[in-house]
């Protein structure tokens, strides 16, 4: 057999593109593991580990990947154009364009632009096969075009993944995840984001030379004349060979993925391959909590809630006694690290707003986040529950929870229950969400031109939705009714730009992270002060708390640090300042806001607990979208997928950092609260 790949085209391209796949993943790999924090622990060994597994995950993907070519290899053969076989493919063909083109076809089912797609490959396909069968000399030119389009697109799409991975894991310190899938969804927001985040033209044009260089290369030792024909044989034998290769590649990368991984979650995200987990996002959206984690039978459920109970009942008078209801505005911010306030160790005067407002706050020092992402915390803030396993409920299409959320109980109370969203509530269903659960949506599309000074991709800068809250709240007290108004802050977030003028920046970082976080705090100042001046300022509680923090990868899958976020509950005349150095959790904050306002004895059945309460247990949750954490006593307990259980002792550093160590000796009793925390929340019935 002559195994001269150079005579024969496509499995010179296929071989060229698995090499690609491999030398990029090398250097991709290579290129994560140097701006990977120091703590990671990453080691020369680890690092080896991490490229000899992954070149495993990467040539079975490659082979997955190149699918595509073989069924092109298939075609291979002009039998195809003749009688009767020629006009039956055309009919075909002309069938499909009227279903998807005329009707409701499957395509609608999967939402999005599936159906656009459809369109555009079926239509795509008739008119290049009408052309070639009714034209033959057309075929021999076709031929080539087509696969050498073929070749530079799958180049391309390599070097351009290469560039996302590592944009992606210096954003988030993973490989692709539900983010990512989230980011083909909403895709205005994230393009133009992207746009107004990096040097999209230069990136895109230094990545289309590579490509053409990269095919010029390698096209030149290439004979292919576009009118080679493949017999029927030969394309059998190929297809058996592909096919049995394909099988043993989804066997062989789900099985590095599932057996292979690292206790380091640094290096089992290093090792995997970046196009495997973006195609094993988009079937995790929701996990079904039954048959992947561990869990308590019926009885042992039972008396594992028995044990963990309700606090002691509260004063159910509250802290402000029989008087008139009081006003709460709670502001949930963006990617506001505890870590970023002089009081948590930060060193850069970022927060200079908030650091003096500490003070005159009750300050909640042990306070960690659910989650690594928005609609986590929105979820905490609204129903009180810890989060479930895969995507949140926030994002799902069954997520109305009346009978827990906090905007219908108080709606029921006779308040004015509002949402506020600088940008379209839209973007990752929180208008849906909200909307459903008992709130007005009050977002950027409700605004009026004049009423817009600064805005870019994700909406209007902090300072527009804090002069539109004013307006609204000022509504809200004409009216006589009290108010419960969340305003969800953007500005704190990629691509960090705001109004020029408004902060000052030593070293001239005005478009970064820390500008973001700088402004959002003189935003917050100058609302507080202008707030000062209303007349319904002395008879509101303005709760402020992050939505989660700025980074969440570490060592471990869910490092404690990561998850530490500030809350202050501000209310000078009101309340006096005091520090809660309590652990407690995210979900806890509004029924605490809740009690002091006396309507302790209306909460709906919420996990999250009073803080203040007798009897008030000290925990935590925190999870990504598949691993599941309980923090309680100086243990992390850590449910997973396949029934995994892991615990760790978790010590705090001068620092700020926390250190997790595997448990020496397991902790039953937190790993049984941990299961019936969690078991409840997910398998909880949906209304």
């Amino acid at each position: 057999m002559n195994l001269n790949l150079r005579k024969r085209p496509y499995l010179y391209i296929a071989s060229h593109i698995t090499a690609t796949i491999l030398l990029i993943g090398v250097v991709v790999r290579i290129v994560l593991a140097c701006i990977t924090p120091s703590e990671a622990g990453l080691s020369f060994g680890s690092i080896m580990r991490a490229i000899g597994i992954g070149l495993i995950n990467d040539l079975c993907f490659a082979i997955i990947a190149l699918l595509p070519v073989a069924l092109t290899y298939i075609g291979l053969n002009d039998a195809k154009y003749r009688r009767p076989w020629g006009y039956i493919i055309e009919g075909l063909l002309v069938a499909a364009c009227i279903y998807v083109f005329a009707f409701h076809s499957v395509f609608h089912d999967f939402g999005g632009g599936a159906p656009i797609v459809a369109q555009i490959y079926l239509g795509y396909k008739l008119l290049s096969f009408t052309l070639r069968l009714f034209v033959p000399r057309l075929r021999r030119g076709w031929r080539r075009v087509t696969v050498g389009l073929m070749w530079i697109i799958y180049i391309f799409c390599i070097l351009f993944n290469a560039l996302g991975e590592y944009l992606f894991w210096d954003e988030f310190g993973v490989r692709y995840n539900f983010i990512a899938v989230d980011y083909l969804v909403y895709t205005n927001e994230v393009v133009g984001n992207i746009i107004e985040s990096y040097p999209v033209v230069p990136l895109m044009l230094a990545l289309l030379l590579l490509c053409a260089g990269i095919i010029y290369v390698s096209a030149r030792r290439l004979r292919f004349t576009g009118g080679e024909q493949i017999s029927g044989r030969a394309i059998g034998l190929g297809a058996v060979v592909y096919a049995v290769a394909f099988v043993a590649a989804c066997f062989g990368i789900d099985g590095c993925h599932q057996k292979l991984q690292s206790d380091n979650t640094y290096v089992g995200q290093l090792q995997a391959n970046g196009g495997y987990c973006f195609l094993k996002a988009f079937q995790s959206n929701e996990l079904d909590y039954a048959s992947f984690y561990p869990m308590l039978s019926d009885a042992e459920l039972a008396a594992a809630l028995n044990e963990i109970g309700t606090a002691a009942p509260a004063d159910m008078v509250g802290t402000f006694g029989g008087q008139e209801p009081i006003n709460v505005v709670l502001i949930s911010v963006e990617s506001l690290s505890a870590s970023y306030l002089s009081r948590y160790g930060g060193t850069e005067e970022l927060t200079p707003r908030l650091d003096a407002l500490a003070s005159e706050c009750i300050v909640f020092d042990s306070l960690y986040a659910v989650g690594n992402r928005t609609v986590r915390g929105l979820e905490a803030l609204s129903i009180c529950q810890p989060p479930t396993a895969g995507e949140s409920i926030v994002k799902r299409p069954d997520n109305e929870r009346r009978d827990l959320s906090i905007g219908q109980m108080l709606r029921g109370r006779g308040y004015t229950v509002q949402y506020i969203y600088g940008g379209d509530s839209y973007f990752d269903n929180m208008g849906d969400y909200f909307g459903k659960n008992g709130y007005d949506i009050i977002d950027k599309k409700t605004m009026s031109p004049d009423e817009i000074t600064f805005a870019n991709i994700w909406g209007v800068c902090d300072e527009d939705s804090y002069r539109k809250a004013l307006k609204v709240l000022d509504a809200n007290a004409a009216a006589g009714r009290p108010f419960f108004t969340h305003i969800m802050t953007v500005s704190n977030h990629r691509p960090f730009t705001y109004p020029e003028g408004k902060i000052t920046m030593p070293d001239g970082r005005y478009k970064s992270r820390e500008a973001g976080v700088k402004y959002t705090d003189y935003a917050i100042g100058q609302f507080l002060d202008r707030a000062r001046s209303h007349p319904w300022f002395g008879r509101t509680v303005f709760v402020i708390i992050a939505d989660h923090c700025a980074a969440s990868a570490g060592k471990t899958s869910v490092p404690v640090y990561n998850y530490h976020i500030p809350c202050f509950i501000y209310a000078p005349e009101l309340l006096q300042p005091r520090v809660v150095s309590t652990l407690c959790s995210q979900i806890d904050i509004m029924p605490t806001v809740l009690t002091m306002l006396g309507l302790g004895d209306a909460l709906p059945p919420f996990a999250g607990r009073d803080i203040f309460a007798a009897g008030y247990r000290q925990r935590a949750f925190m999870a990504t979208y598949q691993d599941l954490g309980y923090y309680e006593d100086g243990v992390l307990t850590v449910l997973s997928p396949v029934r995994k259980v892991r615990q760790y002792a978790v010590a705090h550093n001068p620092d700020g950092t926390t250190t997790e160590t595997p448990l020496a000796t397991p902790r039953p009793d937190l790993l049984r609260r941990a299961q019936a925390y969690y078991q409840s929340a997910n398998l909880r019935p949906k209304q």
